[in-house]
Formats: C-alpha cells, structure tokens, sequence
C-alpha cells in the first residue's frame, strides 16, 4: 500500500496524504487534484477502491490511423495538451498494418472505461469502410469527436478544416501561375474530404474557363509511394501542376518530377496539404495548405468536455478556415516551346 500511494503520487505530482485522502473520499482536495490523482490510479494499472469504481476514468482514447504521417503525431501532441488542462490523460490507438484496428481500439476503450475519445482520422471518414463500432459507442452515449470530415449518419460533433477553401486556393494560386493542365492526387472515392476537394476543383475550373481534365484525378493512398506513382501517370497525361491530399503524397510527386527527368517547379509545380513538419525545408520547400492544429485541437477538446459534462447542445460541423503557404514547389507554367521562341 505504501508503495502504491508513492507511485501514484510521483505519477500525479501531489504528497501522499492528498492520495490517500482521495482515496478515502476524505473532503479538502479540488476537483482538478482529484482527477489527477485518478487519472495516476489508471495509467499506473491499480485497481479503484470499491467506493470509486463508479466513476468513469479520466482517461480519453485518441485513435489515429497512422503516425507516419507527420500530421497525426501534431494533432496527438496538441490534443494531449489540451487534455491535461481539464486532468485527462490520452490513450494512444495507433493503428499498423496487419496489427490492431480500429474496432478492436474502440472495444478496448470501452472495457476501459474510458471518459470519452477522439477519432483524428479513420473509418468515419470512408462511406464503404466498417462503421458498426461507432453504433457501440452511440449506445454506450459515450462522448466522441471527429477531426475533419466524416459520413453523414454519425452523430457525433466534427472539427473540420474547410476542405473546399483548401483546394480553392489550390487551384486559385496555380491557374493565377498560368497552369491549365493541372492535376489532382486525391484518397479513395468514398473518402469524403477527397470528395469535397474534387468538387472545389471542378466548380473552379469551371469558373475560370478551364474545365478539370478527369484524366488529370488520379486516387491513391495517403504515402509517398503512392503519390510518386500516381504523379507519374499525371506528368505523362501533361499535367504542369500538381495538388495532393497530403504532404506525404506531394513529396512522392516531387520524386516523381525527377524520375521523369523534370524539375520542380520549372517543368512541373507541386501543393500538398497539412504543412506538416520539415516541408519548409524539403528539397524545394513545399508549397502547402496548413491545417490550424491548435485551433481544431482546442475546439475537439472543449466539444468533448462539453459532452463529458452534458452541457453541449446539438452541434453538426465546426469549420476552420485553412491557409494556403507558398514556397519554392510552385512556380509559372513552362510555356509551351513555339510561344517560348516567339
């Protein structure tokens, strides 16, 4: 017992009488103090006492798709962050290839039970994927929130960047350049946000008098393999500029640019979208569309604390606004070679 109380202590940053008073369920100790502490009890793996089995863990599952992509580890930190302000501690769910996936996280949360989760990435996100967890997780009421878009009949509240103004200022920045040929490296076509930015391309092309070329979207997955294929086939269909759904896809599409005996941005220019760590210093530095990590971050947190303290009313999609960051990957069209001689 005495060991118990050090360990948990050290975990919760508080002298052993303010555990051991939580314990007891003795009076004197604020709330913020109590959780912490109960939250040590968990992650240390301890049993509750009895008289505290009641209560709900202090702990939230954050579940991601994958960590290789720089931009999940960045919302895993921001949203972290956030949860130790209200005396909640995340729950890592990183899915691998061949390992645990998502249903299997969501059933480990619930035995768990854990206060709420987060989904920043996932199946919500694809019409034709599994989504018979989520239904477990509306019949528990347990509070979720999802980051970025998602499919319509879920419930749960969504903290999205605005992925119609991100490829609009895509397309914007590129057609201002003089590219027509431009191309698109997008996910699955039952991925909604991948949806969203055709459809933003479409409607501006077609407002500037150059009507996307089908031949020019091209679907992937979200890796630098992939994109170095999938840019391949655009640069050989002409494509002069190229927009990704992802900085990872927009760096397979720069290696695709120098296989092809090409540069970028002279011959071909490149967007990716995140601006995820190092894109400012990728060989050239990448031209991307940021989403605003701490903002969304904040706003998953308190919508999640608001449903933890039954306080949150109905509420369908937040937005947020992204910002399009021009480096060196974009430049002016290459123009053709008989309007180059004359």
């Amino acid at each position: 017992m005495t060991r118990r109380l050090a360990e948990v202590a050290a975990r919760a940053g508080v002298s052993e009488a303010t555990v051991s008073r939580v314990l007891n369920r003795k009076p004197g100790v604020a709330e913020a103090t109590r959780s912490r502490v109960l939250t040590a009890l968990d992650v240390l793996g301890y049993e509750r006492p009895t008289k505290l089995r009641g209560e709900r863990a202090r702990l939230v599952g954050l579940v991601l798709p994958e960590l290789q992509n720089p931009i999940f580890p960045a919302f895993a930190e921001a949203l972290g962050a956030n949860l130790a302000q209200h005396g909640l501690t995340p729950v890592l769910c990183t899915q691998t290839a061949g390992g645990v996936q998502e249903p299997e996280y969501v059933d480990l949360l619930l035995e768990q039970q854990v206060a709420g989760v987060i989904f920043a990435g996932g199946n919500y996100s694809q019409g034709d994927a599994d989504h018979r967890h989520y239904d477990r997780l509306m019949h528990r009421q347990l509070p979720v929130v999802l980051i970025n878009a998602a499919i319509d009949r879920l419930p749960f509240p969504r903290v999205v960047c605005d992925d119609a103004s991100a490829m609009e200022q895509s397309m914007e920045h590129l057609l201002a350049l003089g590219h027509e040929r431009i191309g698109l490296v997008l996910g699955p076509r039952d991925h909604v946000p991948s949806e969203r930015k055709l459809a933003a391309a479409r409607q501006v092309a077609e407002a500037a008098g150059h009507p996307l070329d089908e031949e020019l979207v091209v679907r992937s997955l979200y890796s630098l393999q992939s994109g170095q294929a999938s840019a391949a086939r655009l640069i050989e269909r002409g494509a002069t500029g190229i927009i990704c759904a992802s900085d990872p896809l927009a760096l397979g599409a720069v290696r695709a640019v120098r296989r092809a005996r090409l540069a970028t941005p002279e011959d071909v220019s490149v967007i990716g979208y995140d601006d995820s760590a190092f894109m400012a210093v990728a060989d050239p530095p990448l031209t991307t569309v940021r989403q605003p990590i701490e903002a969304m971050a904040r706003a998953a947190v308190d919508f999640l604390m608001s449903q933890i303290e039954a306080s949150m009313g109905p509420v369908d999609e937040l937005l947020f606004e992204p910002e399009l960051v021009v480096r060196r990957s974009t430049g002016p069209a290459k123009l053709p070679a008989a309007d180059a001689k004359s």
